[in-house]
């Protein structure tokens, strides 16, 4: 029976990544994108589009835009935790870990994401209204791109980067440190793991801005990578080399070369 049910639990975690995933992609087509977030000919009207006319537009209002956010958390963050849930069963093994306790550390970080997601869907519309942004939540000018390149790029080699990558890298020392049984216990957890993870990651989910936060290939691209962050054989060794990656493709961007005069 625990079988059945750590298989059902699985099964039902993974598929509704897969479905995040296909939604994402389902609104992609809908918005005329490919998967690079390039739009077509009715996608750059759409992205040309002033958020102040009078009609509505999913884009530029907070609900449609919040749902698109907590799908596309879903899609990029689910997908790293699964460490994270494998450390909390094998301490079902060695302590008194529950199945419910399992669901509540999945559920708390989901909480802080979907959090996140209101906040970064309210910078969005922010920037989309200041005129920083188009509709498409691409940077207008390649200096706004550049310098949030090089923002993220700098920040892997902060000490709260260390910090919160090291809790993201490690979740079972975090769970012996903050140990509590139960569901509440599982909640608990998860939300202080969830926050740990926003602040090693916002980053890369504020780099959407720079390529289009509909670019199906970014996404995959930055849930690739926070994966490789959190793999406890490697994870060490790739965070300050995506750092330098950033800061360098933030100068490109911008257009270094012409700056230095060269």
């Amino acid at each position: 029976m625990h079988g059945i049910m750590r298989s059902t639990l699985w099964l039902g975690f993974f598929t509704a990544i897969l479905a995040a995933w296909w939604v994402m992609y389902a609104m992609s087509i809908d918005m005329d994108l490919d998967l690079l977030g390039r739009p077509g000919e009715m996608g750059a009207r759409m992205a040309a589009m002033d958020p102040r006319m009078p009609m509505y537009m999913p884009m530029a209002n907070f609900g449609p835009l919040f749902a698109m956010w907590a799908i596309m958390m879903a899609a990029m963050m689910l997908p790293t935790l699964v460490p994270t849930l494998r450390a909390y069963e094998d301490l079902m093994v060695s302590a008194n870990g529950t199945r419910a306790g399992w669901l509540g550390v999945l559920l708390g970080y989901f909480v802080i994401w979907v959090g996140f997601a209101a906040v970064i869907t309210g910078a969005q519309l922010g920037l989309l209204f200041g005129g920083i942004i188009d509709m498409l939540g691409v940077a207008k000018s390649p200096l706004v791109a550049g310098a949030l390149l090089i923002i993220v790029g700098l920040f892997q080699f902060t000490r709260a980067k260390e910090i919160c990558h090291g809790v993201c890298h490690a979740p079972a020392m975090y769970f012996l440190g903050h140990w509590r049984t139960g569901f509440q216990g599982g909640l608990g957890m998860g939300l202080g793991l969830g926050a740990f993870c926003v602040g090693c990651c916002w980053g890369f989910m504020s780099l959407g801005f720079v390529g289009g936060v509909m670019n199906l290939a970014w996404m995959g691209l930055a849930t690739l990578f926070m994966i490789l962050e959190k793999l406890p054989q490697i994870g060490h060794y790739v965070t300050k080399p995506m750092g330098v990656i950033l800061c360098a493709a933030g100068l490109a961007v911008m257009g270094w070369p012409s700056l230095m005069g060269g």
